[in-house]
């Protein structure tokens, strides 16, 4: 298993909240495996493991209330676990790696639109009473809309990325690195909150302060957006990662490229970017029911 994990993180470049999930998925399914086979599951015993093996682990996961997405990423961290092994001990492993994932409905990112998304940041800037954490939460909400960035990667800048140039190198999830644009309104954003910031810049130090100096924690964002929220009127889903799907949808209802964004975005796989067609469908769709003489 810590080899597994080991290979995971250093080739796939797995992030550390996910090496946990593959672990508690694993040892879960060995568990499992053990108390149906009434043994201790060794590399001889799982190497046998087969098809209706397979059918009464997910059944028995369904019947503990396990939803179909969290069983989906289950199985799929046992593939990989069996796929390695596999190559390892010189098994044949088709009757675990057949086994299908449930399906289930994915659920559509929830942009906001345009002018909301606009009216977001000006309000997010009107929140706090000191002038330049006022600075710091409108910059730090540009660029998740500006630029598409997680909440990490905006507050994961340091004090080496500024003057922020016109185009960014973002480390993103499991260390994958991608080339962000960074448009004008952004960099004046966050320009004016470093004018402002009673933190002198630091190469090593976030660009992003809290009251007391340290890190801004993302929680401090999340707050500040649910307030402009209330006020605004909008619904719960808008918040800081609504952010990052509202840069991608308008990109796309703009004539963006899907394979562009995704690089954008920093998805390693265009189906997870194909989410934002079917919001940029669904819209669409509300305007030409809306519209059209026979509606």
């Amino acid at each position: 298993m810590d080899r597994w994990l080991d290979h995971a993180r250093a080739l796939d470049a797995v992030a550390d909240n996910t090496i946990k999930a593959y672990r508690a998925n694993v040892l879960g399914f060995l568990a499992f495996m053990q108390g149906h086979f009434g043994e201790a599951q060794g590399i001889g015993a799982i190497s046998r493991i087969g098809v209706g093996d397979m059918r009464a682990w997910m059944a028995s996961e369904r019947s503990r209330g396990i939803a179909p997405r969290s069983l989906a990423r289950a199985l799929s961290a046992v593939k990989s676990f069996y796929r390695w092994l596999s190559e390892r001990e010189g098994f044949e492993p088709t009757a675990v790696l057949s086994a299908r994932a449930p399906k289930f409905h994915r659920k559509l990112p929830r942009p906001l639109a345009e002018d909301a998304a606009r009216e977001m940041i000006d309000r997010v800037g009107l929140q706090a009473t000191e002038p330049w954490v006022a600075a710091r939460d409108e910059a730090v909400v540009t660029l998740l809309y500006g630029c598409g960035l997680r909440i990490s990667e905006a507050l994961g800048l340091t004090g080496r990325d500024l003057p922020l140039p016109e185009v960014l190198r973002i480390r993103g999830k499991g260390g994958k690195e991608r080339i962000v644009p960074v448009i004008p309104a952004a960099r004046e954003a966050v320009a004016h909150y470093v004018s402002l910031s009673p933190f002198e810049p630091e190469p090593n130090a976030p660009v992003f302060r809290g009251a007391r100096g340290g890190a801004l924690s993302p929680r401090a964002i999340q707050k500040v957006m649910e307030q402009a929220r209330l006020q605004l009127g909008l619904p719960a889903t808008a918040t800081p990662h609504a952010m990052r799907h509202s840069f991608a949808t308008h990109l796309l209802a703009r004539g963006g490229d899907l394979r562009a964004i995704q690089e954008l975005l920093g998805h390693a796989s265009l189906s997870t970017t194909q989410a934002y067609t079917a919001v940029d469908a669904a819209h669409l769709m509300d305007v030409y029911e809306r519209a059209h003489p026979r509606s």
